[in-house]
């Protein structure tokens, strides 16, 4: 049974190329902190470490975990799966590490509608501009414009689920995002008075998706 000395959950999203994977890597290295490490069927990136950042598994494999019914949430991204297995999540939680998720939408629907007996905090985390995020897009795959174009397109999709999470924030700065992340869970956390503005907000997302 869930406790006050469970630990929380803390869900990151973000369009692609916003930056929440660097950002939940930056609030792993705070004490009691540790990532859910997803599965996946895409292949790893050349930075990326099998077990570390990612299981990587095949697709029958991935399927199988999804009729064993051992998601906790799982979507299909560019043509790719990605999954939570529940098990080692909610051992985390009893033993009182805060489990932070690196995970689309979707995921985050499918956690929340869960309802788990654990807290949970959600991010959207947004680029300053259109034009900052195909810059950071076009660097991370600079081989391949149809890619770019792709997560464009993906962009003005994904951006409408912001009205879903409990905090917006706006990555111009990485070290300013990640301080503001901070402050808000610790106010979550403590019960201290959160600096957030939600009219900034809205207009932000109505320069987003003019």
């Amino acid at each position: 049974m869930p406790s006050e000395k469970d630990g929380i959950m803390i869900i990151l999203s973000s369009p692609s190329g916003a930056g929440k994977t660097t950002l939940v890597k930056k609030l792993s290295e705070k004490d009691n902190f540790e990532i859910s490490i997803s599965h996946t069927t895409r292949q790893p990136r050349s930075s990326e470490t099998q077990n570390q950042d990612y299981f990587f598994v095949n697709e029958t494999d991935f399927k199988r975990l999804i009729s064993n019914e051992e998601f906790l949430e799982y979507a299909k991204v560019f043509n790719n799966f990605y999954g939570t297995t529940r098990t080692p999540v909610i051992d985390k939680l009893n033993k009182g590490k805060n489990v932070l998720f690196d995970i689309d939408w979707q995921g985050a629907d499918q956690i929340k509608n869960k309802k788990l007996d654990y807290k949970l905090i959600t991010f959207f985390i947004l680029p300053p501009s259109k034009e900052t995020l195909f810059q950071r897009l076009s660097k991370r795959h600079m081989n391949d414009n149809l890619i770019v174009e792709e997560r464009m397109k993906q962009f003005e999709r994904d951006v409408l689920h912001w009205i879903n999470y409990d905090y917006v924030v706006i990555n111009d700065d990485l070290d300013n995002c990640f301080s503001k992340i901070n402050s808000l869970i610790d106010a979550e956390i403590f019960d201290g008075s959160k600096d957030y503005d939600l009219n900034f907000i809205r207009n932000h997302i109505n320069k987003l998706t003019s």
